[in-house]
């Protein structure tokens, strides 16, 4: 499986069947992080974490505290892409990591991506 990300005119194929995609909070100025896996029925979110809790914040059903992050395995379905729309309103943008490396998304407002598995139609 690959992942695409699609950024303007530009589609980024990235080899990978896991990323993380982390954030600072927009009031609460704490970072967020999800896990999610590349499968053939979508993107699944496997867990996601959060180093505090506040406004719009609160840890999902079952979380653990571990090493101040409140962590927990969302039950989902799993979605066709993941739609990030800069408003430049946040500290930055997201961070998109993979086996590979990391890359910054929507630093700059008007920066929107869109990511999502690969299909034969979606890479260039």
């Amino acid at each position: 499986m690959s992942l695409c990300v699609a950024l303007a005119a530009t589609v980024l194929t990235i080899p990978t069947t896991s990323f993380s995609l982390s954030w600072e909070h927009s009031v609460e100025k704490v970072e967020w992080r999800e896990e999610w896996a590349v499968t053939s029925s979508g993107l699944q979110l496997t867990q996601a974490n959060v180093k505090g809790s506040g406004a719009g914040m609160e840890p999902g059903e079952g979380a653990v505290l571990e090493d101040g992050w409140w962590r927990w395995k969302p039950t989902l379905p799993p979605v066709s892409e993941i739609r990030l729309a800069a408003s430049g309103e946040t500290p930055g943008g997201w961070e998109l990591c993979h086996e590979g490396g990391c890359l910054t998304l929507g630093g700059q407002a008007g920066e929107d991506s869109v990511i999502s598995p690969c299909t034969p139609a979606s890479v260039p």
